[in-house]
């Protein structure tokens, strides 16, 4: 489908503290052109391990629509931009999806 490896669509996840955050974040990456859409998701309860401890936190995932060749950017920007110690950051490809959408996320990532 992608002639170039770095054009390959990928959806990078991450989760934030609060609704401000979350804008700011999104907006950033939006702006620099990271990301062709962030959608911010209403917040969810989160339970994990953290130093020892079973934590609890109420967060927001964001799901940052971009391409393979802008994930470093994409990360270094969160993590300049992110309150915590160990910010979560995944990245999946997207194997399948509208090819008209697909080909938008990469014309906005350039």
């Amino acid at each position: 489908l992608w002639e170039n490896e770095m054009e390959k669509p990928i959806l990078v996840f991450c989760t934030v503290p609060d609704d401000d955050i979350a804008r700011r974040l999104a907006r950033v990456l939006v702006e620099r052109r990271l990301a062709a859409c962030v959608n911010c998701s209403a917040a969810s309860y989160s339970v994990y391990r953290w130093e020892g401890k079973v934590e609890d936190a109420r967060e927001i995932t964001l799901t940052i629509k971009t391409v393979s060749d802008r994930y470093d950017a994409v990360e270094e920007t969160i993590q300049s931009m992110h309150p915590y110690d160990l910010p979560e950051i995944l990245a999946v490809p997207v194997v399948f999806g509208l090819r008209p959408y697909l080909e938008w996320i990469a014309s906005e990532t350039v």
